[in-house]
């Protein structure tokens, strides 16, 4: 079968992946005597379909898998989606208000029920885009993280801390968001700037400012810095009495170091309920706390006349009472301040008590490298100790900066769609109220208690996923055995013992301590181990005009589906690799997908090529370097083949892409194939393109696989399961031979070309290189002849790139008047370069002038001094002289 002359990818990409699925090279062998290379996929979010941010983490990593098995490595790559609790929630009940309902009217089993259906039917979209992209990951062991298996790890290690005294249960603030009516973590808070109004009220003997009036009905205590000098005759503890909302309140004073002396007035009044701050302070001091605005967004009886209200409505008649009182002092309309939104439903956050589920993280309870440890302190360790390497380096102070100011993590959600918080409750005659906490229900049916009643709430989704890497390899069969032990599980699971900690997560920035640092959080105090060797944080991938991709943007996203229709998935994943780099945004549009392509027809044209040489009998034996640009080529190969896999291994994946782009298209296209057409040699230009696919592989891994199949060189051979191969030998000598000849062959071009002028001919004296090789000169540099010379007479354009005694046959008045030429043009360059250097060395121009247009004459002298150089550079290429050659 021959190649076609168009590649057509949408006629091969989808029996290609089918042919790496049916001979298994995707499938691990914990088996195996291989060396291991395992990455875990970070779960895609089950709420509709992947973007082009989502078609980069599976690009890298599958670039990485495919470059391992390359290598020999027993690889997995475990798939698997996220059941998204929040952001899953947020989409069915929107759904049901546009139906005209909602999930407390259809009840929590029908509305599981509903979100099942759901999840299923974009679980399998997610996995169809997947498969298109190409991911080489182990199907069979794919996971979800609802899955049973995964569902009791969660309740194994909720049970594990609640028994090792980390989780607990109190009365603490969290984030509440109204319109999910859940709590939110800290991290999954927004903050977005917004114009509004700033009141400065009289309070007694105070003055104090807020943006938040509302929540003020229940403020009685007055909080300022025990050292501020103005505030020196009031005592910690001191009361007084002030006019307020809705009549006298009595006021206390409290000193505390948390105020800033010089914010505002310096003096505050605390709000508990309301403000993590303030919620501090109030634990400090033992002070009293109130609740002003309910669950709903609405005040509460405290507020009297205002009660039912919600916020909007009430601020401005409040403001208006206090303004009626003689107590507002001042407000400013053109305050800027920070509104705490959800990222997951976009609801404003609501600061409130309420009674939950959380994790200490600050308890030593961990005994790591011979320490008792807290979680904090074993998530700082791991990385300060370097067993686990973050990669860029500098998001080290991002997660250290997180981990410094962590709290104690609130996992309960008030959502269903989740993992159930594994207690349960009941109560007796009495009113006494017995807890069970447990990996399962309770079977105790003692007489007096009524039944027992799960908790209703669910786990924040970081908590399954901080699970991630080692719950997916626990054996599913042995997880259905109750009988056995989370130990047991560990000791019995050969997945786990194998592959375990895994290599390497890549995954975005963004989810730093979303994911990775509770996810080394939570696997240090399960398994006594890193999750991890390496932390990648690729950039994200963004609009031509620099938007974030998000699903809650609609308008960002670009379906990968579309762009692999139009162009093909390997010019997709080429140009997601390309100048692709650690922690760093990038930007993606059609121009660079285009280029990309035009990459993989060319290596599909070079295929064509080599095939119509070498015909359907490919004959390997003897094959080896013979010619100098063999020596080359090989050489060229096999350091390219080193660059690319050490690049790769290193995380740099733009370098790797740089370095096989410039082979194929320089190296292996423009050079050997023509200087292959001189001096043919067909066996080694088949080894050259069979070793130019396996390179190529991880990054074009169905073009190459289409190649591979159709020239059939191996019978029944699957590319994705080659290794690479130890390069032919080369001499060093006869490489440096032809990269003299390219020396040689560049100028003339070079000169030709810039002096448009055609039917040269090179002359050559004492230069028994330039005879050996002069059939390749004259082809490759499209000369009229090569040749001796045979007299005296050489007059000529010498070559200065070689130390051999040769020149071209260009008349010294043709020679002379294309330099007069670049002379006159050095000339208006410099003119050019001294005018915009007058301009910026004008200080009131400078000054005064556009920032831009300032920006612009910059640009533009850089451009002019680059220009000369050029110029210059070219200038001194064309010296004429009869007598001597100018050496490179």
């Amino acid at each position: 079968m021959k190649l076609p002359k168009i590649y057509e990818a949408k006629e091969y990409e989808e029996n290609i992946y089918a042919l790496w699925e049916k001979s298994g090279v995707f499938t691990a062998d914990p088996h195996s005597k291989k060396e291991r290379f395992s990455i875990s996929m970070p779960p895609p979010n089950e709420t509709g379909t992947l973007h082009l941010g989502h078609a980069l983490f599976v690009t890298l990593q599958d670039v990485m898998s495919r470059h391992a098995r390359g290598q020999g490595k027993d690889v997995l790559w475990l798939p698997g989606t996220d059941h998204a609790a929040i952001a899953t929630n947020a989409l069915i009940e929107k759904q049901l208000a546009t139906e005209g309902t909602n999930k407390h009217e259809i009840g929590r089993d029908d509305f599981l029920k509903r979100t099942k259906e759901f999840v299923g039917n974009s679980r399998d979209t997610i996995n169809t885009q997947i498969r298109a992209m190409g991911a080489s990951v182990d199907w069979s062991r794919s996971r979800y993280t609802l899955d049973d298996t995964l569902n009791r790890c969660v309740n194994e290690v909720f049970v594990k801390m609640y028994n090792d005294g980390l989780i607990y249960r109190g009365h603490r603030i969290v984030n509440w968001d109204p319109n999910l009516e859940t709590n939110v973590s800290d991290d999954e808070v927004d903050y977005k700037e917004e114009l509004g109004k700033f009141y400065t009220f009289q309070y007694g003997p105070f003055q104090i400012g807020t943006a938040r009036p509302e929540t003020k009905f229940g403020d009685k205590y007055v909080v300022m810095h025990p050292d501020d000098k103005r505030y020196a005759q009031y005592n910690h503890g001191d009361t007084f009495v002030a006019e307020w909302i809705n009549g006298p309140i009595t006021a206390t004073i409290i000193k505390d170091e948390s105020v800033d002396p010089s914010f505002g007035t310096g003096v505050m009044t605390i709000t508990p309920w309301h403000s993590q701050i303030d919620f501090e302070i109030a634990e400090r001091h033992g002070l009293d706390k109130e609740q002003i605005i309910d669950f709903h967004g609405k005040l509460l009886p405290i507020a009297k006349e205002f009660a039912g209200m919600d916020i909007a409505e009430a601020r401005p008649k409040i403001v208006a009472k206090l303004k009626s009182l003689g107590l507002l002092v001042t407000e400013n309309g053109e305050y800027m301040h920070s509104i705490a939104t959800n990222s997951r439903g976009k609801g404003v956050i609501e600061p409130q008590i309420r009674l939950q589920w959380f994790i200490d993280v600050n308890k030593p309870v961990m005994d790591w490298k011979g320490k008792r440890c807290s979680m904090k302190q074993v998530m700082q360790a791991v990385v300060n100790d370097g067993d686990i390497k973050i990669i860029p380096k500098n998001y080290e102070k991002v997660y250290f900066n997180w981990t410094n100011n962590l709290r104690d993590w609130c996992i309960s959600r008030q959502i269903w769609w989740g993992h159930r918080v594994p207690v349960w409750y009941r109560t007796n005659g009495d009113g006494e109220v017995e807890t069970f906490v447990g990996v399962e229900m309770p079977t105790d049916t003692s007489e007096g208690w009524h039944e027992w009643e799960q908790d209703p709430d669910t786990l924040d989704t970081w908590f399954s996923s901080s699970l991630w890497t080692w719950s997916t390899l626990i054996d599913q069969d042995l997880a259905k055995d109750p009988t056995l032990s989370l130990q047991d599980l560990f000791d019995r699971s050969i997945d786990y013992k194998t592959y375990h900690p895994t290599t390497v997560l890549e995954t975005g920035w963004d989810i730093l301590q979303f994911w990775v640092a509770r996810m080394i959080l939570a696997t240090t105090y399960v398994t006594g181990e890193v999750p991890f060797k390496d932390v990648y944080l690729h950039g994200l991938v963004r609009t031509e005009n620099g938007r974030k991709m998000s699903k809650s943007d609609p308008e960002t996203i670009i379906d990968p589906i579309e762009v692999i229709g139009e162009y093909g998935t390997d010019a997709l994943r080429l140009a997601l690799v390309q100048g692709t780099s650690a922690g760093t945004d990038q930007r993606l549009g059609k121009s660079k997908i285009l280029a990309n392509r035009n990459f993989c027809n060319k290596i599909w044209n070079i295929a064509r090529y080599v095939e119509d040489v070498v015909g359907d009998d490919l004959d390997r034996e003897g094959t080896k370097a013979i010619s100098a640009a063999d020596h080359w080529i090989l050489h060229k190969l096999a350091a390219a083949q080193q660059k690319i896999s050490d690049d790769i291994t290193q995380y740099r994946f733009s370098e790797a892409y740089e370095t096989l782009y410039h082979f194929i298209w320089d190296d292996f296209a423009d050079w050997y194939i023509e200087a292959s057409k001189v001096e043919p040699n067909i066996s080694l230009l088949a080894y050259v393109l069979e070793n130019v696919l396996l390179i190529a592989h991880p990054f074009a891994p169905f073009l190459t696989e289409t190649i591979w199949q159709t020239l059939a060189w191996e019978n029944d051979s699957v590319l994705a399961g080659k290794q690479l191969r130890t390069i032919l030998r080369s001499d060093s000598k006869e490489a440096a031979a032809f990269q003299e000849v390219q020396a040689i062959v560049t100028e003339i071009r070079f000169i030709t070309s810039a002096m448009k002028v055609s039917g040269v001919s090179l002359h050559y004296s004492d230069a028994p290189f330039i005879w050996e090789h002069n059939q390749i000169i004259q082809r490759l540099a499209r000369l009229k002849e090569v040749s001796e010379a045979e007299s005296q007479n050489n007059d000529g354009l010498y070559l200065t790139s070689s130390k051999q005694r040769c020149w071209l046959d260009i008349d010294t008045a043709t020679a002379q008047n294309y330099l007069r030429e670049l002379q006159a043009k050095e000339g208006r360059q410099i003119a050019v370069i001294k005018q915009l250097e007058g301009r910026l060395g004008n200080e009131s121009y400078v000054k005064n002038a556009p920032k831009e247009v300032v920006e612009q004459t910059k640009q533009q002298l850089q451009e002019a001094q680059d220009l000369l150089s050029t110029l210059e550079v070219e200038t001194q290429r064309f010296t004429i002289t009869p007598t001597e050659v100018t050496g490179p």
